[in-house]
């Protein structure tokens, strides 16, 4: 469709990646997602895209490599003729360890991937919106960036600066009718998640208020809003979507 919106998600292919392309081709947005490994799980999640009548493209890219994001970039604007209207920047490793511990490669894999990664998305995209003079970049942050982890320094050190980053551009380019904002999940049962030890869920589930975990759709309802007409006049802003953690 001539009108139809463009959604560029990096990670897509699995957990709250996948659970967002598919809210936004639920919205009528064709897909265009990244994806590091697994083939199949990145097919799957065009299909289920299809579903909603619209096209999914599945991209093999590393973010943490500046040149694959402007690959990704360039498949994107091919794909959806001339146009990118959505960034969902996604992608995100962990390395957890204490920081006594933690090596040069764990705290510079997790940087280069989750802040980096980010930088050069929206540097790439930003281009194109400020010709259009219109657009809407989603940053996944975490509740971590804002309140910090035990064993997680590098993870909080990166979604922190996300969250630093998600501000600055957002007044960079409100002039522009361009807004940027960022989401901040909670505790999301993914399957990284479903593995963890009764025990440990037990713990996380007394650090949460509402005494549940959250789902990756609700974290994909989030970014529909904020890339829909009732996020059009919201810039800069950090949605906390965690079962009242960072309270």
């Amino acid at each position: 469709m001539e009108n139809r919106k463009t959604a560029l998600i990096t990670g897509g292919s699995r957990g709250i990646g996948r659970a967002i392309c598919i809210e936004l081709a639920k919205a009528g947005m064709d897909i265009v997602f990244s994806y590091r490994s697994g083939k199949e799980e990145a097919e799957k999640t065009c299909a289920l895209c299809e579903e909603y009548q619209v096209r999914a493209l599945a991209v093999e890219a590393d973010v943490a490599v500046k040149e694959d994001c402007t690959g990704l970039v360039e498949k994107a604007m091919e794909f959806g003729d001339n146009k990118i209207d959505v960034l969902v920047n996604n992608a995100g490793i962990t390395r957890d360890n204490l920081l006594m511990r933690m090596s040069d490669e764990e705290f510079s894999q997790v940087i280069e991937t989750n802040l980096a990664g980010t930088f050069y998305m929206m540097r790439e995209v930003s281009k194109h919106m400020l010709k259009k003079r219109s657009g809407s970049i989603i940053n996944i942050s975490s509740v971590v960036g804002i309140k910090g982890n035990p064993g997680q320094v590098n993870y909080a050190a990166s979604k922190a600066g996300v969250i630093g980053m998600t501000k600055s551009l957002a007044r960079e380019l409100a002039g522009r009718k361009i807004t940027v904002n960022a989401i901040a999940p909670g505790m999301i049962e993914t399957d990284m998640t479903k593995v963890l030890p009764e025990a440990a869920k037990e713990e996380i589930l007394k650090s949460i208020p509402m005494k549940s975990m959250g789902q990756p759709e609700d974290i994909a309802k989030a970014v529909a809003f904020l890339a829909g007409e009732g996020g059009r006049y919201i810039t800069g802003q950090v949605l906390s979507v965690d079962g009242g953690m960072a309270i």
